[in-house]
């Protein structure tokens, strides 16, 4: 029986785009967890953030998280580069979902944050590290264990297309095609 697919991992790891790939090579639905919160509550994550606080916005992933992998059609998810910060939602993932952890090494993330235009407008920082790879290592470095913890596969993203990446998930979890 076909298993829901939660994409997790930092931020820039591809998760949007390979969720695309696997929704059209799966014919599946797809969605985008912050793009749903942003529809759901009329702002951008990083005006929720700025005008409702983290915590906020953490209560507000973790239902719309939960309604997807709930519900009783066959998705895949890309989910926020936090939703696995909340213990509710990691469980929620480990019962209705294969996930896969994305991982990139801090210098491809820090090149594709750079060159993704919606980034600043749409994302908030996380820290106030001076750089930004001194704020990806910062929230690597508390988020790798909780990404592992989820993960039913992890699969590294560097130097692979988005089709190796697919190509890799399904080799990976070929439950998900019955």
């Amino acid at each position: 029986m076909f298993r829901k697919i939660a994409l997790v991992g930092y931020r820039a790891t591809g998760k949007s785009t390979v969720a695309k790939r696997l929704s059209e090579r799966l014919k599946t639905p797809v969605v985008d967890t912050d793009a749903a919160i942003e529809e759901r509550v009329g702002k951008t994550v990083a005006r929720i953030f700025q005008e409702d606080g983290e915590p906020r916005f953490r209560e507000i992933e973790a239902q719309v998280v939960a309604g997807f992998l709930n519900s009783p059609e066959p998705l895949i998810l890309a989910t926020g580069g936090g939703a696995p910060l909340c213990d509710t939602t990691r469980a929620e993932m480990k019962k209705n979902a294969v996930v896969v952890w994305l991982t990139a090494s801090v210098d491809t993330i820090a090149r594709r944050m750079l060159a993704d235009s919606s980034t600043s407008s749409r994302r908030p920082s996380l820290t106030n590290a001076p750089s930004p790879v001194d704020e990806i290592e910062s929230v690597l470095k508390f988020r790798e264990p909780l990404y592992r913890d989820v993960a039913t596969f992890v699969v590294e993203v560097d130097g692979k297309t988005v089709d190796e990446i697919v190509e890799e998930i399904l080799r990976l979890a070929p439950d998900v095609l019955n």
